[in-house]
């Protein structure tokens, strides 16, 4: 099961992640939040992050700790 947050407005959003790889071939992982579980899914937030809520527009991000 996919680890969701709402946000106060209600809005649910389920918690991604993906290894991408930059321009000079290093691979790194991403994490990001969809309104919809999608492949990548993760079950919670690592342990290094934790979830916040932008004021403006109500979407979660992952900040380190």
């Amino acid at each position: 099961m996919a680890y969701e947050f709402k946000n106060s407005k209600g809005v649910a959003y389920y918690l991604h992640s993906r290894e991408v790889t930059l321009k000079g071939g290093r691979k790194q992982r991403i994490y990001y939040f969809a309104r919809d579980v999608r492949p990548g899914a993760l079950d919670a937030v690592p342990p290094e992050y934790m979830v916040i809520e932008t004021t403006k527009t109500g979407m979660p991000i992952l900040k380190k700790k």
